[in-house]
């Protein structure tokens, strides 16, 4: 009975794949359920990478950027991010002189994209946690060892070089490039701080009275200079004066003198003589 029923079944599907249109419906419904069931294509976007899977072990193969086809069921493609990313961290460490260090730093670092199945193989898709925290906090400590507290603030920019190298080395080991670092913040202890704050007034106050000292200098240079210039000026016109010139300016002032007369002569009372202005070598008085 059932091989009757199954050889019945048979004859039927036959005779419906016999016919033409119906057997084109048949294939294409069979291929689009393949096709959007399976998916047998993988799109890997701007800035990603894909890691072929198979049977979920990681091939050399790194697909690119596009459209790309796969393998259903035997094939697995995982999208990894080789974009630039950023990584900001507080770490706490010592200076060189024992002083408390908080610092926070930010890292932009990418995968190498070309690596990008050898990271997720080894590390994963977790690799900042596993790797760059870690690193930056170790290189963080390492650094600020060397340097005393005063020279981690005069010195920030050799500092920031010298993490970003250290981190370098350590990043690129595991296929992570570092693309930029900075120091975002320093911060000290508050007992620490104060003591940078007076002793920058301090020298702020230094620097003002040398300055103060420096113009008294140059006031007093400067009143010696006209002085000096003064006094050679006055000898000079002595040197010059003579005999000639004496008598010169005597008889200038006399004709000014004449000129501003208007020939009315003082009115005296009693006996006497009547003054003249100098007239040169004539007498100085007129009898009357």
């Amino acid at each position: 009975m059932y091989e009757r029923d199954s050889d019945q079944a048979k004859d039927t599907i036959q005779s419906i794949l016999k016919k033409g249109p119906t057997r084109s419906m048949v294939i294409a419904g069979v291929i689009l359920f393949i096709v959007f069931f399976f998916k047998p294509w993988v799109q890997v976007g701007a800035g990603q990478r894909g890691i072929v899977l198979n049977f979920g072990a990681v091939q050399e193969q790194v697909m690119d950027e596009g459209l790309h086809l796969r393998i259903p069921v035997m094939q697995e493609i995982v999208l990894m991010d080789v974009k630039v990313q950023k990584a900001e961290t507080d770490a706490a460490a010592a200076s060189a002189d024992l002083q408390d260090v908080s610092s926070r730093v930010a890292l932009n670092y990418h995968i190498v994209p070309d690596k990008a199945n050898i990271v997720y193989q080894k590390i994963g898709v977790q690799f900042k946690e596993r790797i760059i925290d870690p690193a930056i906090l170790e290189v963080v400590k390492a650094v600020t060892a060397k340097y005393t507290a005063e020279e981690l603030i005069t010195k920030r920019p050799a500092v920031s070089e010298a993490m970003r190298l250290a981190l370098m080395d350590r990043l690129i080991v595991n296929n992570i490039a570092v693309d930029a670092f900075s120091i975002v913040i320093f911060s000290f202890s508050k007992v620490f701080t104060e003591a940078i704050e007076a002793k920058q007034t301090a020298e702020q106050l230094a620097l003002k009275a040398k300055r103060d000292l420096d113009r008294i200098k140059i006031e007093a240079e400067q009143k010696i200079t006209a002085a000096r210039a003064e006094a050679e000026s006055l000898r000079l016109q002595r040197a010059n004066i003579s005999p000639d010139l004496i008598e010169l300016r005597r008889i200038e002032a006399n004709m000014k003198a004449i000129e501003k007369w208007n020939g009315i002569l003082p009115q005296v009372t009693g006996g006497g003589a009547v003054p003249l202005i100098g007239l040169g070598d004539t007498p100085k008085e007129i009898k009357r």
